[in-house]
């Protein structure tokens, strides 16, 4: 399959505990490497620009380093740091985490997202975090299974 379908979910972390990174990470290395699904930016203004802001990294640095070095998830966390002067501040990683988990999508984005997905629209499922999981696993099903 050379366009790729993200799968990593945004409420996901790695060892450095900063959520939706390694979705990220995925994103922009199947950018890159010229295999992302269209309908998916590389590195978006939403999500993807709340981690490279609240982590102080530069989006055309973080570009670069995906595109020349190719780097594995961790080799990515070791990159982070040493950008950040060796450690993350934990107040700037709860807030971001604390933003991620509570953004909710707008009533028209849930309704059609739940819509595609042959869910009722009953106020049980808010948060983008879940919708977008929803979003992408109806994505894969249509594109690879259907």
């Amino acid at each position: 399959m050379s366009n790729i379908i993200p799968l990593i979910s945004s409420g996901t972390a790695g060892p450095l505990g900063v959520l939706h990174l390694p979705r990220l990470w995925l994103k922009a290395s199947l950018g890159a490497a010229g295999k992302l699904h269209s309908d998916y930016p590389a590195i978006g203004a939403g999500y993807d620009q709340m981690v490279l802001t609240a982590l102080g990294i530069d989006k055309a640095a973080f570009e670069t380093f995906i595109a020349t070095s190719k780097p594995s998830y961790p080799e990515l966390e070791t990159w982070i740091l040493a950008q950040s002067g060796g450690s993350l501040d934990a107040d700037a990683v709860a807030k971001l985490n604390a933003a991620i988990t509570g953004y909710n999508h707008t009533d028209d984005v849930r309704t059609a997202i739940l819509g595609a997905c042959g869910i009722p629209d009953d106020g049980k499922i808010l948060d983008a975090i879940n919708l977008n999981n929803l979003d992408d696993w109806q994505s894969f099903h249509k594109e690879v299974l259907a």
